[in-house]
């Protein structure tokens, strides 16, 4: 991967976690300073879900940025790089636990407060999106055990190397 690629992707990654901290620090305005009432459980259990949401997605830019830099010194086919692959299959796992928490949150909501219904349809939406999510996290496991493999591949070429430069 040229370098150029790695500075942009760098660069996308800092603006989108500049902006994903005022996203959580603009929630949590909200919910405290947006209304004159109390907030209520609703509120509340959507913005905690939100700004757990919004840090997982945090978690998963550090993660590849930890991995474009691997990659960036030649080192990604390497054991060391499967923690950083785990931190983001991790964090989309439980973004995908969150989502779903968003739609059993709107389902309960339904019948606590009278003319703020949510309609079925949204949170049979809202559950398929927490599928979705759940999909990326095991493509990210399948593209894993290919990396797996590749380090493999790359220990035993190695070691091949290592045998016939003995040789020679």
């Amino acid at each position: 991967m040229s370098a150029w690629v790695i500075t942009v992707l760098r660069g996308v990654i800092a603006l989108a976690l500049v902006g994903s901290v005022a996203v959580q620090a603009g929630l949590v305005a909200a919910l405290w300073l947006g209304t004159t009432a109390a907030p209520t459980g609703t509120d509340v259990a959507l913005t905690v879900i939100g700004v757990a949401g919004v840090a997982t997605l945090q978690v998963v830019a550090v993660g590849i940025w930890r991995l474009l830099t691997m990659v960036r010194r030649g080192t990604v086919f390497s054991h060391a790089a499967f923690r950083y692959v785990d931190l983001v299959i991790g964090a989309l796992g439980t973004a995908s636990v969150l989502v779903l928490a968003i739609a059993v949150v709107a389902r309960f909501a339904n019948h606590a407060t009278p003319g703020d219904e949510v309609a079925p349809g949204l949170v049979g939406l809202v559950c398929g999106f927490a599928l979705v999510v759940a999909g990326v996290a095991l493509v990210v496991y399948v593209m894993r055990t290919l990396l797996v493999q590749a380090v493999a591949l790359d220990s035993q070429a190695k070691h091949l190397q290592s045998e016939l430069d003995e040789v020679i």
